[in-house]
């Protein structure tokens, strides 16, 4: 009860300069920012967040491997060939976007569309790097 007492009459004698001391010594000293970041562990993904990056991570792996075929293939054909791969593979990536923006569609509005659209991606991109490695040994 007396320190409050007391409280109140330095409050009143020393005005503004008792508040603004009191203010300054509260304010937390500016310290660099922390940020945390956890490694994705795409084993056992605990949220939709995480399924998605790591659907997304997976898709990138399929994307690179389709890549890697098509341009070990290409030198490979003579001209014709390698211009009518070249439409084939345009046109497959039409079909593949449209296909997985359908299946996406399903789930329009909710967390998990970018993980079936992702993984739609996947699956197809896998299947297309598996159709060019075929056509990569006949080509040897």
């Amino acid at each position: 009860m007396y320190y409050l007492f007391f409280l109140i009459v330095n409050i009143l004698t020393f005005g503004s300069s008792y508040t603004s001391s009191v203010t300054t010594a509260s304010t937390t000293p500016d310290l660099p920012k922390m940020h945390l970041a956890q490694k994705l562990n795409c084993n056992n993904p605990q949220t939709q967040l995480e399924i998605n990056q790591c659907t997304n991570l997976s898709y990138q792996n399929a994307d690179k491997k389709l890549n890697a075929a098509y341009q070990k293939l290409l030198p490979k054909l003579d001209r014709t060939r390698k211009q009518k791969l070249i439409t084939a593979q345009q046109a497959w990536i039409k079909f593949r976007d449209a296909s997985c923006e359908f299946e996406r569609s399903q789930y329009e509005g909710g967390t998990i569309a970018p993980a079936i659209y992702l993984g739609c991606l996947e699956n197809i991109t896998k299947e297309r790097t598996q159709q060019l490695q075929e056509y990569l040994k006949s080509e040897i």
